[in-house]
């Protein structure tokens, strides 16, 4: 049976791509969006990088979910700018996609913990 091919970095990003957002907005917001995905990228150690073409419908799903707030504003660069903000609720989501998060990726570990058997 040949082996599937690997997914890059950037594709399981996206599976995260909302909590490393709201993550980012609660460490450090209000951010407008390219300081967000520059976040995620220096925290990541240049591991995880965010597309634009990613980042912004996320954004606005984000904010259509009521999960972030928006204004526009004038960034540190002299240019307007949106900037989002976690919300209340934005702050609860967080606080359980963490929790879920947690513990799928410990169910992962487990499973990649069993020894490997070799096939016949």
């Amino acid at each position: 049976m040949p082996r599937a091919a690997p997914r890059s970095k950037s594709s399981l990003l996206y599976g995260s791509l909302d909590l490393l957002v709201l993550n980012s907005l609660d460490r450090d917001g209000p951010l407008h969006g390219l300081e967000i995905a520059d976040r995620i990228r220096q925290w990541s150690d240049d591991q995880l990088n965010v597309e634009e073409g990613a980042l912004y419908p996320a954004l606005h799903k984000l904010q259509r979910q009521q999960l972030v707030t928006a204004e526009w504003r004038v960034s540190d660069k002299g240019r307007r700018a949106k900037f989002y903000r976690l919300s209340r609720s934005g702050q609860v989501a967080l606080a359980d996609a963490i929790d879920r998060w947690r513990d799928h990726t410990r169910a992962v570990g487990k499973v990649l913990d069993v020894p490997l058997q070799r096939l016949p």
